[in-house]
């Protein structure tokens, strides 16, 4: 069709020498197969793929050697070898750092894998179409690296009226484009026809600058008789740029932090629509490109196809590097591009060019100087932004007032820097700027991601003990209502013989344990204070113990427990409250002489305590003698070891206790061998006198 076509005009752009003259005179060449193929994991934006074979292992050119990761990218071996080695290996990069790679020793065989097989577009449908696009890890040709199988999705979910082809070609030096529309005008606009088919679009313009009349004639050629249009548009940098060329062709301007297909319109490079066509039509994934060599230190600047992976200093030999006046190798082109670290980088899926430089040629920037606030900056920025008042925020670290003067909105070009008097290296400014955001943004969003976890675990706890909480009630409730229901049942029907029968179980057991522990203390107080009345009291236990023992063993046996109401509480027939009383008085005056003794008083404040304790026997042994226990059952009786003791008994038991009492108090104060022989001969007196009591028959 004609050229004719309203054009617009963005705001800013420059005129930099093209110096593209030099890398067309010749067609495209063939690059030569390497020995050793380095194909990074990360040749597109988003993540890098996941490697998907491993070292040692013979691979097949087009063999998928690394599968996409969210947004990502297919990797594919160039030719057929073997793989080396996965690691880190040199990247072309501005920053110089090396990447994970896949390291290939070719096999000089360049054997198609055999899944690698062409197509006819016309007896696939749109999906089979769009995952032949992705399977073959095509990305953004023209630099920028955008998956296209993403782009093309996202353009299926809106409602796209114009597919642009852009093949502007605007950056000095680079001339890629230029020679694959002049030679492979017929797959790209295949290529756009598959891309126009996918995205349903109304229109397809392609977009040529008017300093390329060889493509723009051949394109125009190649049309055929579809209803396309072949656009020449004036020659500025950044032409090419995506929202520039919009707002060229449509003048439309796409709203900061929006896409293209948000307006209706989705741009594709003509290299991306040459490698679709390969991919529909042949099956081949991406794994080669035409790259300008170019630069004065080459003697034969040209365009190559070279396999991804092929190392920049093997191409750059094959134009002619003279080593002695190369100055460095930038990677893309001078306004956009960087400068090569390591000539032994490869090639990736977005060199577009390679610069041979001489010092001439590229001298190295000036030192910068203040900024003189002459407004140039402004004027050539083509996104229409405040350069001045963004380097001021970038320098400050004012991230919110960049991002409010629109920073993402810069394409990085290179215009404002380049004419700026000053030298200032406004564009590595924004991009640290932009990675600081990022960064930021990245943080903010795990620790968003984390408290939103965190008060989502907390929510679930609160639920939870909510949940059990209602359970407890309910089951509360349950338990109360069968419980009532039980006593209710209870109430009106007399209970079974069986059930008497358990309760009356139940409470002989609980009863025999309860003297077996009663009687288990009471031993372990004999085992340490050898005393008539704990002899006593431990004899009365025993025999409480037996009794229900017996009452036990009846009832288990379905035999009657004779007394056994009486045995299981002997205790408390036995000991009155006369007793209890004069075992209290007794116990009180132990307490207060041990007190007094503690405080080392005086042998004329002893002597009182002294007389009240043998009061205090005294009495409690008359108060024994007049209230004699109760009588212990036959049983229990029966079983016990020893005898009920006679009063002379017991008087005599407890003179013998005082008497060892007196003789353990002088022999732990150390007294006179002469008080000690004395009471030791009443130890001795108190000894017969209870022999001769025991002796004695009542």
């Amino acid at each position: 069709m004609s050229t004719v076509w309203p054009l617009h005009r963005f705001h800013g752009g420059i005129h930099p020498p093209e110096n593209k003259h030099i890398s067309t005179t010749l067609p495209i060449q063939q690059a030569a197969l390497p020995k050793r193929l380095l194909v990074p994991l990360l040749q597109h934006i988003g993540q890098p793929a996941l490697p998907c074979v491993s070292e040692g292992e013979a691979v097949l050119k087009g063999q998928l050697i690394a599968t996409p990761v969210g947004l990502g990218a297919a990797v594919h071996a160039p030719s057929s070898g073997t793989v080396q080695r996965i690691g880190p290996a040199p990247y072309p990069h501005a920053s110089g750092q090396p990447f994970a790679a896949i390291e290939i020793a070719t096999d000089g065989k360049d054997q198609w894998h055999p899944d690698i097989q062409p197509a006819d577009a016309d007896s696939l449908s749109d999906e089979q179409i769009l995952q032949r696009i992705h399977n073959a890890g095509i990305s953004g040709m023209g630099g920028a690296g955008f998956p296209a199988a993403i782009k093309l999705q996202g353009g299926r979910n809106a409602r796209i009226d114009t597919l642009i082809i852009n093949g502007t070609e605007c950056e000095p030096y680079i001339t890629a484009d230029d020679l694959l529309m002049r030679e492979r005008a017929a797959d790209i606009l295949s290529g756009a026809a598959l891309m126009q088919r996918l995205l349903d679009a109304r229109q397809v313009v392609i977009a040529v600058e008017d300093n390329k009349p060889e493509a723009l004639a051949s394109m125009r050629a190649a049309l055929g008789i579809r209803p396309w249009t072949v656009v020449a548009i004036p020659t500025l940098y950044p032409s090419g740029g995506e929202r520039q060329l919009i707002k060229i062709l449509t003048g439309q301007e796409v709203p900061s932090g929006r896409l293209p297909a948000d307006i209706g319109i989705v741009c594709q490079n003509v290299g991306t629509a040459a490698a679709v066509h390969n991919a529909v039509y042949l099956g081949r994934p991406l794994i080669s490109r035409i790259t300008t060599l170019t630069g004065a230190a080459l003697r034969q600047p040209m365009n190559v196809e070279c396999l991804v992976g092929t190392s920049v200093s093997e191409l750059l030999q094959q134009a002619g590097l003279d080593q002695r006046a190369m100055n460095r190798v930038i990677v893309g082109g001078p306004m956009m591009g960087f400068s090569l670290a390591d000539l032994d980088a490869p090639v990736i899926k977005t060199s577009n060019c390679l610069i041979a430089s001489t010092q001439q040629e590229m001298p190295a920037p000036e030192p910068a100087l203040p900024c003189i606030r002459c407004g140039e900056c402004e004027l050539a920025c083509p996104a229409n932004l405040l350069p001045q008042q963004l380097l001021f925020y970038a320098q400050g670290g004012e991230h919110e007032q960049l991002q409010a003067n629109n920073l993402f909105d810069c394409i990085e070009c290179g215009a404002c820097a380049y004419v700026c008097s000053s030298r200032i290296p406004l564009v590595q400014y924004y991009r640290a700027a932009k990675a600081e955001i990022r960064d930021l943004q990245q943080k903010q969003a795990k620790a968003e991601h984390a408290r939103q976890r965190f008060e989502f675990r907390q929510e679930r706890l609160r639920l939870e003990e909510e949940r059990k909480a209602a359970e407890r009630i309910a089951r509360a409730e349950r338990l109360a209502r069968t419980k009532a229901a039980q006593e209710k049942a209870a109430a009106h029907q007399p209970a079974s013989s069986a059930d008497a029968d358990a309760e009356a179980l139940k409470k002989l057991k609980i009863a025999s344990s309860m003297a077996k522990v009663a009687l288990t203390k009471a031993q372990k107080q004999l085992a340490l204070h050898d005393t008539p009345e704990l002899h006593a009291q431990v004899a009365q236990l025993q025999a409480a113990a037996d009794a229900a023992l017996q009452a036990l063993t009846a009832a288990e046996n379905q035999q009657p427990a004779p007394a056994a109401t009486a045995a299981t509480q002997p205790a408390k027939a036995t000991v009155n409250e006369a007793v209890k009383k004069a075992k209290v008085e007794l116990a009180m005056a132990k307490a207060a002489l041990k007190k007094a003794e503690r405080a080392e008083a005086t042998e004329d404040a002893l002597a009182p305590l002294r007389d009240a304790l043998s009061q205090a026997e005294l009495h409690l042994a008359n108060t024994e003698a007049a209230n004699p226990p109760a009588a212990v059952p036959p049983a229990a009786a029966a079983k016990a070891d020893k005898p009920v003791l006679s009063d002379a008994v017991k008087k005599a038991k407890i003179e013998l206790a005082m008497a060892k009492a007196a003789l353990k108090k002088a022999e732990r104060a150390e007294a006179a061998e002469d008080q000690l022989a004395t009471l030791r001969a009443a130890l001795s007196q108190a000894e017969q006198a209870l022999a001769q009591a025991e002796g004695t028959p009542e």
